[in-house]
């Protein structure tokens, strides 16, 4: 999983995904101090696999992992080339989902690139450029089929969805609310790489006196919410500050530190759990002295199609997965007692996986 960091200038961006990669990208007081995306791939925490690496004492450890890229600041006009628009424009591409910080927080010893804190204000700057990158595609788009008229009619309906979302995105709307009738125009809709149809959270930079005071007596966290609810977005506070100060604490410092401000969790473990949700996304879990591992799945994903994230093998040849609850597996504490009790089930190619099954795979190719 790969998620874009954007937000415009000075709004905390590079500040968060230090704090998250520990990669040390630029951080400073200025418009346009990151340029090139900087990458980090940081470990998705799971106690599950603590407990099972305990169990098992395996060789190896693998989580999950998220890649975070932190996207050069926009300003106005970046569909149009304005500062370094390409390049933030191509590099959200790539991701699978954006996390839109905004500044939650007064302050005079930052800068904010608009002169003044409005956090409706600059995601809406944000938005209208993707929409309006998004409508150039569409337009194009229009024009080639067109085209491809002349020598297929049943285009026609592939055009009317064309010029009802130009239409739509014309009036300044993201791509994200627009209704899909049936499952060709979601076909048409997804074979284009629209930046305004791809999931968001928006991340609310708060200060750490906001954090300390209680996040309900922000001015402008909830203003963000309802923005968030209207756009079926993810919405979630966050303190880059504290994340940044907490970075490199061992377990149980982070744990303290976060108790003095009301927190029992960090901010970025609340990010991959909202991005989980936001994208659909489980974990099923294999274990053994070789190695205990996470591996991301979309949710409703069958066993065969989850034995392909192993290998392609696994999947051509797929027999059957034995497969144990978590929660039986610990109850159990060890796996020859869940057998022993009938908690591990055999199930065949039409399974649909599910967050935590403990798995092996049977295949033979």
């Amino acid at each position: 999983m790969k998620l874009g960091i954007v937000g415009l200038p000075n709004v905390g961006k590079s500040t968060l995904f230090n704090a998250i990669t520990n990669a040390g990208a630029a951080s400073a007081n200025f418009p346009f101090c990151t340029i090139e995306p900087n990458v980090g791939v940081v470990a998705v925490p799971d106690e599950r696999l603590d407990k099972l690496a305990a169990m098992y004492n395996p060789k190896k450890y693998t989580p999950a992992i998220i890649e975070f890229v932190d996207i050069a600041g926009l300003v106005k006009g970046a569909s149009h080339g304005e500062g370094l628009g390409n390049k933030f424009l191509s590099h959200i591409r790539e991701v699978d989902a954006i996390i839109h910080m905004v500044r939650c927080f007064d302050s005079t010893d930052i800068i904010h690139v608009e002169g003044s804190v409005d956090p409706i204000r600059d995601i809406e700057t944000i938005d209208l450029e993707l929409v309006l990158s998004d409508l150039e595609i569409v337009e194009r788009r229009i024009d080639r089929t067109k085209k491809a008229m002349k020598g297929d009619k049943k285009l026609g309906d592939c055009l009317e969805m064309l010029e009802r979302l130009a239409q739509w995105l014309g009036d300044g709307k993201n791509a994200r609310g627009f209704e899909l009738l049936n499952d060709n125009e979601k076909e048409w809709f997804y074979e284009m790489p629209l930046l305004s149809a791809k999931p968001v959270i928006y991340a609310c930079n708060l200060s750490e006196e906001d954090v300390m005071d209680g996040i309900e007596n922000n001015t402008y966290y909830p203003l963000v919410v309802e923005k968030a609810k209207a756009d079926k977005s993810g919405c979630m506070p966050i303190c880059a500050k504290i994340e940044e100060d907490v970075a490199d604490m061992d377990k149980e410092e982070k744990r303290e530190f976060l108790a003095e401000f009301g927190l029992t969790t960090s901010g970025l473990d609340n990010l991959i759990k909202e991005s989980y949700t936001l994208l659909g996304l489980i974990s099923y879990l294999t274990a053994g002295p070789e190695e205990v591992r996470a591996w991301t799945i979309t949710r409703g994903t069958k066993a065969p199609q989850a034995a392909g994230k192993i290998h392609s093998d696994f999947e051509r040849g797929f027999i059957r997965a034995e497969i144990i609850a978590f929660d039986d597996l610990m109850a159990c504490g060890t796996m020859v007692a869940a057998k022993e009790k009938g908690l591990v089930r055999s199930e065949g190619k039409e399974y649909v996986m599910k967050d935590g099954d403990v798995t092996l795979f049977r295949f033979n190719v």
